[in-house]
């Protein structure tokens, strides 16, 4: 079967060792540069998270926002970029909305469901990934196909009437693999708007979804590769209700439905030294805001993107690769409030890369690499990256350096929406970082440092039309009384990551990180809005040789502001986690937990609640 180590997908999820998003070819990870944060299989099970959003948010220097629990809108800053300035994956296939106001992605309804493995690249990855990976890149992996049979079953309920069901069935037969999986999620939910605050009606949530990966072996070197991700979910939400239109309960809701489908085909020649894919990726993603009390639709919304793919990776000599490819994008969107004539638009972009991976000598990793795009409405734009990582122990001591660029190309609707300018430019970044990680006591201890600093221009914002004398204010044919968005502001980043890892006996590990981010606009001198300066957290499991473990993770966030002028403030929290399971037998296990054990009360959004104390337990079946 040909070679497929050089997708995302293809990983080893037993090793956290090995990776692809880093460099889109397989690596280890004392030969990667970036900085890098993986979260296995086994965590992600260990620590009995239904959400995405619930394992992101312990990696060092990401942050998040949600407009209430689980289901409603959620975003996630890494290093301080906005929460749209982050490519975001799933089984190597870009994510991304472009029907949204920024063309980001909304993590609030993603489940954990059968995605097995989480690779975060932080710093600007635009060589490798293109238009809008400022902050990094998001790479979610559902479970693989398996030679022998694989099941993986799990089946909870517990707090706010919460049940969720979750199945993958994996196997061979003959030239084919496959993985299928499928999640169903309901809730009662929270109120999105703080309870504290008056909130008194419940918003739940309800989703079914659906995973799979199909390899079909054509030759001894030539393979098919279909993926293929579904989602449809319904979110109760609450808003701005007349007369007065202040925050408050509502009786409205948000559906969501998402279509990922990917058809490759990898070849590989020359005795598996070069290795190619040929892909066509598609995602569909289609959003509406309904009012139950008249079935008015207050929102209708649709993105599309297409993606042509070619990537070659060959092996030049021993210690020399090369990684180069070509795509085309294809992205569209729709969108229509409160029964508005849709506004539509679309535009291609037009991408090359190429990338050298090169071993000069024993211990040290050099790459560089350079990206050309041509965007179909502001033109074309180049990119250079560059990372170095040198041990001289064979991997017990690690030094890394990156430099990076990203840009973001303005979205369809700041471009094109009833509030859009057409005359903006992309966003643009130059971030680097420098590290060092140190594993001592037989590889039962790992410290790490990294220092990053990232300087963004013609960052994206919206303004005022009063008084403002740029053309897109002064349209008589496309007047826009509210507003219009516009290249204003250069911002910096910079700051520390801390990390430790310990296993101080067999069974017990603990991760604990520390990140500090300093944000500010340059021309205001004021923080980022809802980036908090420090966060921290700890992730601790120990498992016993009679099958029966304990864990809690504890994330520590500090205050933040609001909004961009610094006038609102957002206390900083403390919020606690613990769990438990016991193997029945060596393949079935029971398992339970308590959320937020304190049960704090905390925003990361201003007026918006998140979920109180609750317990949940359940079972779940692996082989």
């Amino acid at each position: 079967m040909a070679q497929t180590t050089d997708r995302q997908g293809g990983e080893n999820t037993e090793s956290a060792d090995i990776v692809v998003t880093a460099n889109r070819t397989a690596r280890t990870l004392s030969q990667v540069g970036e900085s890098v944060t993986v979260i296995t299989e086994d965590e992600i099970v260990e620590r009995q998270s239904s959400e995405v959003i619930d394992l992101l948010r312990t990696v060092p220097g990401v942050t998040f926002n949600r407009n209430g629990g689980i289901g409603t809108a959620a975003g996630v800053s890494i290093r301080g970029a906005q929460s749209v300035q982050t490519v975001v994956l799933i089984d190597g296939i870009k994510l991304n909305d472009p029907s949204t106001i920024g063309a980001g992605f909304d993590f609030g309804p993603l489940l954990t469901g059968n995605i097995s493995r989480v690779e975060v690249v932080r710093g600007s990855q635009s060589v490798l990934y293109g238009n809008e990976a400022i902050g990094g890149v998001v790479n979610l992996l559902t479970r693989e196909p398996t030679d022998e049979l694989g099941v993986f079953a799990r089946a909870e309920y517990g707090g706010r009437d919460t049940a969720e069901l979750v199945g993958n069935v994996s196997g061979r037969f003959g030239p084919v693999a496959a993985s299928i999986g499928g999640t169903y999620f309901t809730t009662d939910g929270t109120s999105a708007f703080n309870e504290e605050l008056g909130g008194a009606e419940t918003d739940g949530f309800e989703s079914i979804g659906f995973n799979g990966k199909i390899d079909v072996a054509l030759a001894d070197n030539v393979s098919l590769d279909l993926r293929g991700f579904y989602a449809d979910g319904e979110t109760e939400i609450d808003g701005f209700a007349p007369p007065t239109f202040a925050f408050g309960d509502t009786n409205e809701v948000s559906n969501r439905e998402d279509f990922v489908g990917y058809v490759g085909l990898n070849g590989s020649f020359l005795n598996g030294r070069f290795r190619n894919r040929l892909g066509f990726a598609y995602t569909d993603i289609s959003r509406d805001n309904v009012n139950l009390d008249t079935d008015f639709v207050t929102f209708d919304g649709n993105g599309e993107n297409r993606r042509y793919e070619y990537q070659g990776v060959f092996d030049a000599a021993k210690d020399v690769q090369a990684v180069f490819g070509a795509e085309r994008e294809e992205s569209e969107f729709s969108s229509s409030s409160f029964g508005a004539s849709p506004t539509t638009a679309e535009v291609s972009l037009n991408s090359f890369y190429g990338q050298v991976n090169a071993l000069p000598f024993e211990g040290l990793s050099l790459t560089g690499g350079v990206r050309y795009d041509d965007h179909e409405t502001f033109g074309s734009e180049a990119t250079l990256a560059g990372s170095g990582a040198f041990t001289p122990n064979g991997g017990d001591t690690v030094m890394r350096a990156s430099y990076g660029e990203g840009f973001k190309a303005p979205s369809l609707f700041q471009q094109f929406s009833n509030f859009g300018n057409p005359n903006l430019d992309a966003e643009e970044s130059q971030s680097w970082d420098v590290g060092i990680t140190h594993r001592f006591l037989e590889d039962r201890a790992e410290v790490g440092v990294t220092y990053f600093n990232r300087d963004g221009t013609d960052e994206l914002t919206f303004v005022s039309c009063v008084d403002n004398p740029i053309a897109a204010c002064n349209d008589p044919a496309n007047p826009r009384p509210f507003g219009t968005y516009q290249n204003t502001d250069s911002v910096s980043t910079d700051g520390w990551e801390f990390e430790i890892a310990l296993q101080p006996v067999d069974g017990f590990d603990v991760s604990l990180n520390y990140s500090i981010i300093d944000a500010f606009d340059d021309t205001t001198g004021n923080r980022l809005a809802r980036r908090a300066e420090e966060t921290a957290s700890l992730v601790a499991d120990y498992r016993t040789r009679s099958g029966f473990s304990v864990g809690a993770t504890v994330l520590i966030v500090g205050d933040s502001f609001d909004n961009v002028a610094n006038t609102i403030e957002n206390d900083g929290y403390v919020v606690a986690d613990l769990r438990a399971s016991f193997g029945i037998t060596e393949n079935l296990e029971v398992f339970g937990r308590i959320e937020n054990v304190t049960d704090e009360d905390y925003e990361t959004i201003f007026q918006f609640g998140q979920p109180g104390r609750a317990v949940f337990g359940g079972v779940r079946y692996r082989m």
